[in-house]
């Protein structure tokens, strides 16, 4: 009887749906995934997930406040001296945004997809490709937005907010975990070994260390330089950084457009890849 339930509300589901503009690839049915990641959620390695938020936090005092110390004051961009606390805060709450949402985008995509058979599944019954995509894409962004919002509960009542604009910092880390989570789950869909899958590691960790997290970017020659700028993580870190520290400026939205592209891009890829591996 319950069978029988679901595949009558499956079929009029795709009968609604049957002469609406993109119907074959989308049912707005994106929602159940983020119904079926909480589930997961509750049942997950806490520990696991609050390394996430704990990591940056631990970057913070150990260079921040401590190797900090030692390095006394940077400018910040406008030619304001701030500390090294304030400096590099805004750059690990953009790479908390970023770990958070690559983590659920990169490594829970992949088991899902070669182990559990979960999208097989999925792509079986009423739903679309792009519903996959927004729905998955979607929960690795909520992590990414939880780990920047608890990063941020800790740097404000420390001092290193210290203007009106740096609220602004949590509506660009979102915007900063959806552009990393789309293009994850883009390239996830084409990686098929764990050997593979290391190649994300290693692209995440020298971009961590050189993309002005822990020091300006002009130190580079200009050709390193030029190449650093182009890496999503330094737009990241920019955006917030300008934010927190109060540099407001029309080239901002250089780096929101930056993220824009970035989430259709990655967006437009994921959804093409899953409809050529589980629609043929």
């Amino acid at each position: 009887m319950i069978t029988q339930l679901v595949v009558a509300q499956a079929v009029a589901i795709q009968e609604r749906r049957a002469k609406k503009l993109g119907s074959s690839i989308y049912s707005g049915r994106s929602h159940t995934l983020m119904e079926r990641g909480f589930k997961a959620f509750k049942g997950s390695n806490w520990f696991i997930v609050l390394s996430g938020f704990v990591e940056p936090v631990f970057y913070l005092l150990a260079f921040g406040f401590g190797i900090g110390q030692l390095i006394g004051n940077l400018e910040d961009g406008s030619g304001n001296q701030v500390s090294y606390a304030a400096f590099i805060a805004p750059a690990l709450l953009a790479t908390s945004a970023m770990n958070g949402a690559v983590y659920d985008s990169t490594w829970n995509v992949f088991f899902k997809m070669h182990f559990g058979k979960i999208y097989q599944v999925m792509l079986s019954s009423s739903m679309g490709p792009l519903d996959v995509a927004l729905g998955e894409i979607s929960w690795a962004l909520l992590r990414g937005v939880a780990y920047s919002v608890g990063f941020m509960v800790i740097v404000t009542p420390i001092g290193l907010v210290t203007n009106a604009w740096g609220l602004l910092a949590i509506p660009a880390a979102t915007l900063i975990a959806f552009g990393f989570a789309s293009v994850g789950m883009a390239i996830t869909s084409y990686l098929k070994s764990f050997q593979q899958m290391n190649w994300v590691t290693f692209f995440l960790l020298p971009m961590f260390l050189f993309s002005g997290t822990f020091f300006p970017v002009s130190v580079y020659p200009g050709w390193i330089q030029t190449i650093v700028q182009a890496l999503p993580l330094w737009q990241g870190v920019e955006l917030v950084r300008s934010l927190m520290l109060g540099n407001i400026s029309m080239g901002l939205w250089s780096h929101v457009l930056y993220f824009v592209v970035m989430i259709a891009l990655g967006l437009w890829f994921t959804t093409v890849r899953l409809k050529a591996l589980f629609m043929r």
